[in-house]
């Protein structure tokens, strides 16, 4: 058998991480002194086709295009043990929460395409019904995979790794998909969230046994302190279990499946979205779907990728002024000077769109590179669209999804009326 390898590749500085050796997270030269690249570990891209499995859980269905499954096999280990991996989580799953992973609904919506004046058809990816309600178990879940493939096959980079508790910084969706399945795991968990964290939250991620730490803003503080913390709780031997690109590159890998997905059913329909509006918080889920995308169209999935049209609110809009800034600059330049063009917003946001708040977008140098590929654009909004983009998706869906779900409906809203075909995703039920 030859020795198992996957790589992961920084976008910044092309340093690779062979993930057999070491964990795929943050770059091994990110924090270096005087250094300002953006560093984000991704794929090296070792999908040889889009083939997809008929089974309904992504994680199967898709296998071939996770380097977890390439590792696993290269590995020595089965089809059937990856089988195992999954099965087990699943049924895990369903005890913690009631449901595990399949394929999510997408289907057009003619009487809220009707309500915003469109004349194309307007397809809503519903992902209310996931794991703990939204996307957002996807990243985490492909990163599980991760970890329980290296325990198996016994990889280097699986030393030590059971004493080690699992982190993440967030105080929404992201923080109760990584509580279920750290809890369906049996992985210790801390969850670093902000004082005003959403009470419903907090009581669900005290159900499910996840050890919360209470993060303050300090006068003059620039950036996320529950960042801040979660960062050094990591670098003092936690697993970076979040979303976040910059601190988990593996995380967005499994965010793709959303895509794949959405690409399996478009193509299903003979059709192909013009846009796909997204909402845009620290950029995990428009950093994937691009990927996605790309992957999808460059198999053939697709016949083109639809123009990311990315969605942020105007008490929060960090990718809006970074793309602003890029304007005649090359990307390859940008991801050189990472504060020229992302820097953590000023004022405390506040939205009721509250997902999608994050100080920076952390993922931004991919997105933005995904938009200039297809020809896409930032849109901020106003509070009144994320209002009456979330009354207009309960009065028109049975769909009960939250105004963070509906941002990228409010972005539609506040587009130019559109003739042709669009697509939103509608991700984290309402609390």
């Amino acid at each position: 058998m030859t020795e198992p390898t996957q790589l992961f590749v920084c976008h910044g500085c092309g340093a690779t991480v062979d993930i057999a050796r070491n964990l795929p997270f943050a770059c091994p030269n990110a924090g270096r002194k005087g250094d300002d690249t953006d560093h984000v570990l991704i794929p090296a891209g070792d999908e040889k086709s889009f083939a997809a499995g008929s089974e309904p859980n992504p994680f199967l269905r898709y296998r071939n295009l996770l380097s977890p499954y390439r590792l696993a096999r290269s590995a020595g280990l089965s089809d059937n043990a990856w089988a195992e991996f999954v099965g087990t989580m699943d049924r895990a799953l369903l005890a913690v929460d009631g449901r595990g992973f399949r394929t999510t609904p997408m289907i057009p919506q003619p009487a809220l395409a009707k309500a915003l004046a469109l004349t194309g058809e307007l397809w809503v990816k519903n992902e209310t019904g996931n794991v703990a309600g939204s996307h957002k178990g996807r990243h985490l879940m492909g990163v599980m995979l991760y970890l329980r493939v290296i325990e198996a096959a016994k990889l280097p980079a699986a030393s030590g790794l059971k004493a080690r508790r699992l982190a993440i910084a967030s105080c929404g969706n992201a923080a109760l998909a990584a509580a279920v399945i750290a809890r369906a795991a049996d992985w210790p968990l801390d969850v670093f969230i902000p004082r005003d964290a959403n009470l419903n939250v907090v009581k669900r991620l005290k159900e499910l046994n996840a050890t919360i730490i209470v993060c303050e803003r300090q006068p003059g503080e620039s950036g996320d302190p529950c960042i801040r913390e979660f960062r050094r709780v990591v670098e003092r031997g936690a697993i970076s279990f979040g979303v976040q690109g910059t601190e988990n590159g593996l995380a967005i890998e499994g965010g793709r499946t959303l895509a794949f997905e959405m690409a399996e059913a478009f193509h299903a329909a003979g059709t192909a979205p013009a846009a796909l509006f997204v909402q845009v918080g620290g950029g995990a889920l428009a950093s994937a779907l691009s990927q996605g995308f790309a992957i999808a169209a460059a198999h053939g999935a697709l016949p083109h990728r639809p123009r990311l049209m990315t969605v942020q609110t105007a008490g929060c809009a960090p990718l809006a002024r970074a793309w602003q800034l890029l304007a005649g600059i090359e990307l390859t330049e940008a991801v050189h000077h990472r504060s020229r063009f992302m820097q953590p917003w000023a004022t405390t946001p506040v939205s009721l769109a509250q997902g999608i708040l994050d100080d920076e977008t952390y993922d931004w140098w991919e997105i933005a590179k995904g938009m200039r590929e297809t020809g896409g654009a930032p849109l901020v909004i106003d509070e009144g669209a994320i209002m009456r983009a979330h009354a207009m998706a309960h009065a028109h869906t049975k769909i009960a999804v939250s105004a963070t779900g509906t941002a990228g409906l409010a972005g539609l809203l506040a587009a130019a009326p559109l003739h042709e075909p669009v697509a939103v995703v509608f991700s984290g039920a309402e609390i």
